[in-house]
C-alpha cells in the first residue's frame, strides 16, 4: 500500500470500480473524428455528489444536473464535448433536458437518476440530431473493457493532448474498495470548485452526506488548487458517484478507516489535477508552487495560486530565466500577511533568496533545472504554520496561437 494505505490500480479506470459501465463514440459536434460523446453507467442508483463552477454564467447542463442530485443519487452520466451548451437561453436549457430524457430512456432508467455534461464552444446550440443518434448508440458501445473506458476518456476532451485517469485501491474493514477517477481540461482552466469536467467513481458504500463533505475538502486542496490561464469556465462540475458494491461498513466520519479512504480519494483528485495542469494548452512544463510558514493554509494557498498564476513567473519558467523576482513580486501581491525581511526561495534544490536577500548561485545549474518538464518553486515565509501547493503550467506561444482561433 502507498500512503494513506492506498495503493495505485496500474491499467485502472473509470470503470474498474464494481459496477459501472462506460462508452464514448463521435456522433458529429467535433469537426474531427474524435469520439464526442460518451456514458458513464452504473448497474444500480448510486450515491452521488457533486460541485459546480462558481462562475456566475453557468452552462445548462449544471442546472439539470443539481435538478437530478437534489436526492443525492446518480444512475448515470451522458457528456459531451465540441460545444458547451452555456449561454444558450431557453433552447439550450430544453436541449440539457432532452439530453437526459434521451440518456435515461435508451438506457434503461430513471429520468431523475442521469446528470448531464457539456464542454467546448460557449454561446453555440447543440446540434440535437447529432447528440440523439450519438444517444442512440452509446448503450451498445457500453462495456466494461479498456476499450470503453478509453472511448469514454476520449470523448470528453476538447483540446487536451491526453486523456487523465486514475484509480487506486484501499482496504476498508478488510475489503477492497477502488476509487477511479477521469477528467478532461486543458484551457479556461482556473476552478473556483473543481475542473472543466471530472468524474470519480467508487464501489466503497458510502454516506451521501460523508462523501459531499470529503468531495469538497478534497477539491479545495487540489482541483481548487490548480491554474493554466486564470479564466474560469461556465461548465466546471466534478460528479462521484459509489455503487456500493464493495460491500464494506458504511463510511463515514466516524468509520476507523475513513481516513484510509479520504486519502486514496484525494490522491485520485490530485493527480487528475496535477494531470490537467501539465497538459495546459501549449505547455510544455509542469510548475508546482508549495508555500510554507504563512499564517494559516488558506493564506498559504493563496500566496501558492498568486505565484503560479502570475504571467510573468509562468513566462519566467518557459523561457528557463531563474527571475525570482518574479516570484517575490508576486507573494507580495497576494493580499496576505508576510514579513517582507523573512522570505525564502527555492528552485528546486538551488536557493535563490534568503530572509528576502539574494544569494549567489549557479546560474547554469538553475537553466539546466527550468528547462526540465517539472518546476518546482518553494517558498518559505517563516511567519507561522500555514502550508499549500498549486499547480499550473509555463505560459508559451502556442497558448495564444490556440486561443486565438478556438472557434476555427
Amino acid at each position: 500500500m502507498g500512503e494513506g494505505h492506498y495503493e495505485v490500480i496500474e491499467g485502472g479506470s473509470i470503470i474498474t470500480p464494481k459496477g459501472f459501465f462506460a462508452g464514448g463514440v463521435h456522433c458529429g459536434l467535433k469537426k474531427t473524428d474524435r469520439h464526442d460523446i460518451g456514458i458513464i453507467r452504473c448497474e444500480v442508483p448510486a450515491v452521488a455528489a457533486a460541485v459546480y463552477t462558481t462562475n456566475a454564467f453557468q452552462a445548462a447542463p449544471l442546472k439539470v444536473t443539481r435538478e437530478s442530485l437534489q436526492d443525492g443519487r446518480l444512475q448515470a452520466v451522458v457528456v459531451n464535448s465540441g460545444n458547451a451548451n452555456a449561454c444558450t437561453g431557453q433552447q439550450g436549457e430544453a436541449d440539457a433536458y432532452e439530453m437526459r430524457a434521451q440518456a435515461a430512456r435508451h438506457l434503461g432508467v430513471a429520468e431523475q437518476d442521469v446528470a448531464v455534461a457539456s464542454t467546448g464552444v460557449i454561446g453555440e446550440l447543440l446540434k440535437m440530431d447529432c447528440v440523439s443518434a450519438g444517444i442512440e448508440a452509446l448503450p451498445a458501445r457500453l462495456g466494461s473493457t479498456p476499450q470503453s473506458a478509453e472511448d469514454f476518456s476520449q470523448a470528453i476532451l476538447t483540446t487536451d493532448l491526453v486523456k487523465k485517469e486514475i484509480c487506486v485501491t484501499v482496504d476498508v474493514n478488510g475489503k477492497k474498495v477502488v476509487i477511479a477517477g477521469a477528467a478532461k481540461g486543458s484551457g479556461m482552466i482556473h476552478p473556483n470548485m473543481a475542473t472543466m469536467l471530472a468524474f470519480m467513481t467508487t464501489d466503497a458504500v458510502i454516506e451521501q452526506p460523508a462523501l459531499q463533505v470529503l468531495m469538497r475538502q478534497a477539491t479545495d486542496s487540489t482541483f481548487n488548487m490548480i491554474t493554466v490561464d486564470g479564466d474560469t469556465s461556465t461548465n466546471d462540475i466534478l460528479i462521484a458517484m459509489a455503487s456500493g458494491m464493495a460491500s464494506n461498513d458504511v463510511l463515514n466520519e466516524d468509520h476507523p478507516d475513513w481516513e484510509a479512504f479520504a486519502a486514496g480519494f484525494t490522491y485520485v483528485c490530485q493527480v487528475l489535477a496535477q494531470a490537467i495542469a501539465r497538459d495546459g494548452e501549449g505547455a510544455t512544463k509542469l510548475v508546482e508552487v508549495s508555500v510554507n510558514g504563512a499564517v494559516s493554509d488558506l493564506s498559504a494557498r493563496a500566496i501558492a495560486k498568486t505565484v503560479v498564476g502570475s504571467s510573468l513567473v509562468k513566462s519566467a519558467v518557459f523561457g528557463a530565466d531563474a527571475n525570482w523576482g518574479r516570484i517575490i513580486a508576486a507573494v507580495g501581491r497576494a493580499g496576505e500577511p508576510v514579513n517582507p525581511e523573512s522570505v525564502d526561495i527555492r528552485l528546486g534544490d538551488i536557493s535563490v533568496l534568503e530572509a528576502s536577500r539574494p544569494v549567489i548561485f549557479d546560474e547554469d545549474a538553475a537553466l539546466v533545472y527550468l528547462k526540465g518538464d517539472t518546476v518546482r518553486i518553494v517558498v518559505d515565509l517563516h511567519h507561522g504554520e500555514g502550508k499549500a501547493t498549486a499547480w499550473g503550467c509555463d505560459l508559451t506561444y502556442d497558448y495564444v496561437r490556440i486561443n486565438a482561433a478556438y472557434r476555427t
